[in-house]
């Protein structure tokens, strides 16, 4: 009954910005870390951001800095905000429920269907 939708994905040139959203639904309470992770062909699927129920955030070195994950409880949404776009950002962006600020998929129990993000240069 949980739900993971993801939107805000597109087609952006190197240096742009980019706003990713998450909606959650079957949840009945907030007590719960969410992350983004993204995947490209042939790729393992890669860890981006993540933030618990507290706020505590960690991020994968390649964007830290470029990137903020963010949670209104209140909208049952999650955010990832993406600054400075590289063409390395190219990929298919999961939203994740249910893990932990480690950043391991296997550890995140509900997963959204993805959103492409393309960056060009």
């Amino acid at each position: 009954q949980v739900h993971l939708v993801e939107s805000g994905g597109g087609s952006v040139q190197a240096g742009g910005s980019l706003t990713l959203s998450c909606a959650v639904s079957g949840f009945t309470h907030s007590n719960y870390c969410m992350g983004w992770f993204r995947q490209t062909p042939g790729k393992e699927r890669e860890g981006v951001a993540a933030i618990d129920s507290d706020g505590s955030t960690n991020y994968t070195d390649s964007v830290k800095g470029r990137f903020t994950i963010s949670r209104d409880n209140a909208k049952h949404t999650l955010y990832l905000q993406m600054n400075s776009l590289k063409p390395e950002d190219t990929a298919m962006y999961y939203c994740a429920a249910e893990g932990t600020l480690f950043l391991v998929a296997v550890d995140f129990g509900y997963w959204g269907r993805g959103t492409q993000v393309t960056v060009s240069s």
